[in-house]
């Protein structure tokens, strides 16, 4: 007796990679939408302080992210806006696109790490309240605002990623296709009639003798 290994038929792992297609879409949106939301909100937020002596006294001094560095706020928006455009394209142009949002994440995290230790804004609001070119902040403290927003970058990171390995599964926006892939149907004209008035006219402008048959 013989024994006939089944082979799978390639159609049979459509659904699993639409149900990862979807599933991926999903994540990236959340994490991509989430990860700018988070990285902007975090760049207006409190990232260090410190004083400087002003007439024999301390004189408090604060720096918000956009004052530290105006990056992670820049790479955010690049990044919503890369992931919007990846259902705007296609085959390489999704990829360029979706290595844009890759990197766009990326950047964001490495920005606002070195952001963590860099105290040149309050070093420029030292010299200008103290009235010293030479001025330095004193007592530097920073707050957990820049890893927030190395965490917003991580998870618009993370969606670019996921774009880069599903987004050929995800759907586009051209306007010739449905649900399920489904050229829609092309809209024929109707027939002209020759027995208008404008049919005629056109026909006489072609040098044809519309009474004819």
């Amino acid at each position: 007796m013989e024994y006939v290994t089944a082979v799978p038929h390639p159609r049979s792992e459509a659904p699993g990679s639409a149900r990862a297609g979807r599933m991926s879409l999903a994540v990236a949106l959340l994490c991509g939408a989430l990860g700018a939301a988070v990285a902007l909100l975090s760049t207006r937020q409190r990232w260090s302080e410190g004083t400087v002596t002003v007439a024999g006294g301390p004189f408090p001094l604060i720096a918000k992210g956009s004052d530290v560095t105006g990056v992670p706020a820049a790479l955010a928006i690049v990044g919503l806006a890369a992931l919007v455009a990846v259902f705007a394209v296609r085959r390489a142009g999704r990829f360029m696109v979706a290595a844009l949002l890759a990197l766009s994440g990326a950047g964001t995290v490495a920005a606002a790490l070195l952001g963590v230790s860099d105290s040149s804004a309050l070093d420029e609001k030292a010299a200008q309240a103290s009235g010293d070119t030479s001025a330095t902040v004193q007592t530097l403290t920073h707050t957990a605002w820049p890893y927030v927003a190395a965490v917003g970058g991580v998870l618009i990171l993370l969606a670019g990623l996921l774009a880069l390995r599903y987004g050929r599964l995800w759907p586009g926006m051209s306007g010739r296709y449905e649900r399920g892939g489904v050229p829609r149907p092309r809209r024929r004209s109707p027939a002209a009639d020759p027995d208008r008035p404008e049919e005629l006219w056109k026909a006489l402008d072609r040098g044809e003798d519309p009474t004819g048959t």
